[in-house]
Parts: structure tokens; sequence; C-alpha cells
């Protein structure tokens, strides 16, 4: 019985003192979401590196030595984010994330009309204003009509070996991000 109750103690003692580590840790950890990580990599609408051989070790570690990424923050309150570019790769994808890290759409290359990534995130008072008159620069787009104020754009190249990797990262890296 004696030994029953030594075990719950060193059991209670050893929560008490990971949750207060925790506890301790959260605001370090909290600071190291995506958005902070890509906002010291670049301002708004810029086109920054995620893995790879540009990119900068702070932001994020390869999980797949296949592919390169790229990603570009934007808010929508200075108007429609516009996302062209990557020519004829491969393979490339593209998802789209809230600012806090929640995927809102994902789609591919084979999404796309002619291959090429023409993306336009808006939100849906800015999709009816787009609606009532189509510009011609929006007429091969994938629309994301979605309901949030800031958002993240990674596109992602597979690299199928080594002598892809030059083509795949200046195909990334000519990835045109803007509000319009």
């Amino acid at each position: 019985m004696l030994r029953l109750l030594y075990v719950v103690l060193v059991g209670l003692v050893g929560a008490g003192i990971v949750h207060i580590a925790v506890l301790l840790l959260l605001p370090v950890v909290s600071e190291r979401d995506a958005w902070s990580r890509l906002s010291q990599a670049g301002g708004l609408y810029t086109v920054a590196p995620l893995y790879g051989a540009q990119a900068d070790r702070r932001v994020l570690r390869s999980a797949d030595p296949l592919f390169q990424a790229v990603a570009c923050r934007f808010d929508l309150a200075d108007g429609i984010a516009h996302i062209r570019g990557v020519g004829h790769l491969p393979y490339w994808s593209v998802s789209v994330y809230d600012r806090g890290g929640r995927n809102i759409y994902s789609f591919n290359d084979r999404s796309s009309s002619v291959g090429m990534l023409d993306l336009v995130v808006l939100t849906p008072a800015q999709m009816l204003e787009v609606r009532k008159d189509l510009p011609e620069a929006y007429a091969e787009s994938v629309f994301v009509e979605a309901e949030i104020g800031e958002g993240i754009a990674v596109v992602r190249g597979f690299v199928p070996d080594a002598s892809w990797s030059p083509t795949v990262a200046g195909q990334l890296g000519s990835l045109a991000c803007s509000a319009e």
C-alpha cells in the first residue's frame, strides 16, 4: 500500500513539473508559428523560399527532399491576392492557409486548365465585385473565395532528381504575388 502511495505521489509531482514546463515554454513556441517565421523572411507579397538551397534555415526544415517550396503572405484588406507563375514542372501544388495555419484550399497542376499557376484569393464581398465585370487577367484563374483577412499561399515543386533542382528553383523563384 505504501508503495502504491509512493508511485502515485511521484506521478503527480512529475505531471506537475511537465505542466509547469509547458506553461513556461508556451510563449517561446507560440512566437514561432508559420506567419511570424515568414514575416522574418520578408514582407507581405514577398515570395520566400521555405526549403531548398535558397531557403533561410529559420523558416522551415524540409520534410521531403524531393520538393522545393516558396510561400507568399497576403492581406485581403489590401485587395485581391493574385499569385501566378510556375512554368512547366513535373508537378506543382499550391495550398492556401489562413493566418492560424488552417488549410483553406489546395490544388495542383492537374486542376489548372493550361497547367500554369494562376490563383486569385478574395473575400466573398470582393468576389461579388469581380463577378460584375471579370477582368481579362482573371480569365484562366482559379478563384479561392475565403472568409479570411490574412493568409499564406504555399507553392511546392517536385524535384525528380538533382538535375531538376535549378529548374524548379528558377520557376518557383519567378512566382509573382501581388495585391490588386
